[in-house]
């Protein structure tokens, strides 16, 4: 009898004999590989055949711009994987969701998908970017009231979502993104999915006093254990979901892990990286292909010291408070340093966003008009184009310093580009909100932290940037591309798939006392040569009387 028979025929025992919930312990587990006896327990690896799921797709070309750092993240893994990427089109249907054939893109495809046009603005516009956004950052004065059909109109989206990925239910895994689909693992499980689904949050997640704003957040949070690994940005995102779980739901967790009634979630730490040896590439392409135009903007802004920030045209984003800091700096320090804002359309056609866009390009017009030159020189150049990652990437080198100010953010990729992109000899300065994901990822040793709220504080950073010495500059610098170079954007994906093969529990939650056999992490998991040894150890689960070594 081989290792996975021998399993299964303990399996179907311990199904007579089900300890009680509460007698369950909390532990860390792994998975039994099938495999036949003598073969190593490990990790599914990589290079599985692997979905991809987020609302929207990438263009995959680096000369076209990208919006977010989610289509940043995904890019690579489809191209380097094989695997397929699976998104809303942009065309809504009239009926039933439709999936269109799919595109190749390096070594994996790209799955549009027509969703159906009666739900979708409600699950875009109204429930997901209206209620859930401005909750997941704790920004709970920006919500819109969401109704009840709102609230089903997100539910339905996820629906027709699964429907479409059921057509390609042969692939090894899924790994979903993103709160447009918390309960997608749900409606997946439902249509008898049984392959690992892994889910990842590019937010932040709340405390527990925000997240019970948004409308039925009980069934949402109950929703996202039907996922088999749960990834967040950072250690905070985490911690406060579990808190989440347990101050709503009652559900205590042991080592980052939970037990619903359909079994465990794991929950773990993943931080977005980017290939930052590639961005570096980037930013000397740039200086070549872009030499023109970077010198001529200098001009414009009276070649001072240059700031540069880049984000979506998103109250998150403390863009506001960042051009309040600027005024402050040049009313103390005029002609001191310009700021290039390059800011991108995002979500117009919802009215918290373009009443935010009207308030930006307001205050950019205060600010110059009180500290332009005599000869038409203006302190703040706001570009509203959409760049390329190849064209930022040389005003990036050009800029002494990057400011990324968000008031709450999942991590903040502009972060990251930025550091890639400098000179190693004569670095630029970040300054980096403390509720930006990047600032738990980047030591207190390498950007000038602030609060985001506070325009004297980021006002105070910037002009200690644009002062600091080169050795300091160097210092912080470098102390901040190893930690780039450490965990990269491949890193990244490839830790997430290799953990979300363990994630899958062979024992059913409410059958084994002893969950996983208590293995902390994976280096502890036995081999099992023989079927009479694996016998031996389930022996032991089973026996209410055995004692954890």
């Amino acid at each position: 009898m081989n290792q996975a028979a021998a399993f299964d025929a303990h399996l179907s025992k311990a199904a007579e004999r089900r300890p009680s919930q509460a007698d369950l312990e909390f532990s860390r587990y792994s998975i039994f590989a099938r495999h036949e006896a003598g073969s190593a327990m490990t990790a599914q690896q990589p290079d599985m055949q692997l979905i991809l799921v987020s609302n929207r797709v990438s263009s995959f070309d680096p000369g076209e711009p990208k919006t977010g750092g989610l289509a940043a993240a995904l890019e690579p893994a489809v191209e380097r994987s094989g695997a397929v990427w699976m998104g809303a089109s942009g065309t809504l249907s009239d009926g039933s969701e439709q999936l269109t054939p799919l595109e190749p893109h390096g070594k994996g495809q790209v799955a549009k998908v027509d969703l159906p046009a009666a739900h979708y603005a409600g699950f875009y516009h109204e429930f997901s970017n209206s209620t859930l956004w401005p909750a997941l950052h704790s920004l709970t004065e920006r919500m819109s009231p969401a109704s009840e059909e709102h609230y089903n109109s997100y539910c339905q989206i996820n629906r027709a979502m699964a429907r479409a990925l059921s057509c390609l239910r042969k692939r090894d895994a899924i790994w979903v993104h993103d709160y447009h689909f918390l309960s997608l693992g749900k409606e997946l499980r439902e249509l008898a999915i049984e392959q690992p689904i892994g889910f990842f949050l590019h937010t932040p997640w709340p405390n527990p006093d925000v997240i019970e704003k948004v409308p039925h957040h009980r069934d949402l949070m109950e929703t996202m254990l039907a996922y088999d690994l749960v990834g967040f940005q950072t250690r905070w995102d985490l911690d406060n979901f579990l808190s989440c779980l347990q101050v709503h739901l009652g559900m205590e967790s042991r080592s980052d892990v939970v037990i619903s009634e359909r079994g465990l979630t794991r929950c773990q730490v993943f931080p977005i990286g980017i290939d930052p040896k590639q961005f570096a590439k980037y930013a000397v392409e740039s200086l070549v292909e872009y030499r023109q135009e970077i010198s001529s903007i200098q001009d414009k802004l009276d070649r001072t010291k240059l700031a540069i920030g880049v984000d979506r045209l998103d109250y998150t984003k403390g863009i506001d408070n960042r051009i309040k800091a600027f005024d402050l700096l040049l009313t103390n320090k005029p002609q001191s340093i310009s700021l290039l804002q390059i800011g991108t359309s995002s979500r117009a056609d919802i009215p918290a966003y373009s009443e935010y866009q009207r308030d930006i390009a307001c205050l950019v017009e205060d600010v110059n008009r009180k500290h332009g030159t005599d000869d038409g020189c203006e302190p703040i150049l706001y570009k509203k184009d959409h760049f390329s990652q190849v064209r930022l990437a040389g005003y990036y080198r050009t800029a002494d310093v990057g400011v990324v100010t968000p008031l709450r953010d999942g991590m903040n990729l502009v972060a990251k580009e930025y550091i890639a992109a400098q000179d190693s000899n004569d670095p630029g300065v970040l300054v980096l909100s403390k509720f930006a994901g990047a600032a738990e990822d980047l030591n207190e040793n390498g950007p000038l932290h602030v609060d985001p709220t506070s325009p004297d504080d980021i006002a105070a950073a910037i002009s200690t940037a644009i002062e600091m010495p080169r050795e300091e500059r160097i210092e912080r610098w470098r102390a901040m591309i190893n930690t780039l170079e450490a965990y990269t954007i491949h890193d990244w994906s490839k830790d997430f798939v290799r953990e979300l093969g363990p994630s899958r529990v062979a024992v059913p939650a409410d059958q084994f006392r002893y969950l996983g056999f208590g293995w902390l992490n994976e280096a502890q998991v036995p081999m099992y040569a023989t079927a009479e040894e694996l016998n031996v150890a389930v022996k032991h689960v089973q026996d209410t009387r055995w004692i954890l070594p």
